[in-house]
């Protein structure tokens, strides 16, 4: 079975793209566009996740408010209520997480200190990978090889 640790392994990026409570809106989006990426941990020292805000959230909010939510307060807009996850945690009990909790992005925490992020993207990558291993390994074997 795939866990995190092997995820985050897989992916190969070191760090986690945090960013201040206090930071705009504005700022927020700024580097999730040049990050090209979909979600940042609210955190005050870069280690201990606060929140997290997503493009979803950004939008979701521009749509409501317009664009004078791009001068609010990144602890504003983000989600405080952060679920997180271990590197020894299965894959498939993450992805189960992120489906039911309807969220796609999820801190990874060991010793009290975020180790990484993954997406429910990678959660996938990495379990359709797995199911493509096992159907080898039954081919192999119902075929006798």
């Amino acid at each position: 079975m795939i866990t995190v640790s092997q995820i985050l392994r897989s992916k190969g990026t070191a760090g986690v793209s945090t960013i201040r409570p206090g930071a705009s809106v504005a700022s927020a989006v700024e580097m999730l566009s040049s990050l090209r990426i979909g979600a940042l941990v609210v955190s005050s020292d870069g280690a201990h996740p606060q929140g997290i805000i997503s493009e979803r959230d950004v939008v979701r909010e521009l749509g409501r408010r317009g664009g004078a939510v791009l001068n609010e307060k990144v602890s504003d807009l983000m989600t405080g209520n952060v679920v997180t996850c271990s590197p020894s945690d299965r894959a498939d009990s993450v992805l189960e997480r992120m489906t039911e909790g309807r969220f796609r992005h999820m801190p990874v925490v060991q010793d009290g200190g975020m180790v990484g992020l993954i997406s429910i993207g990678d959660v996938v990558k990495a379990r359709l990978a797995e199911l493509a291993m096992e159907k080898q390994a039954l081919e192999g074997m119902i075929m006798g090889n």
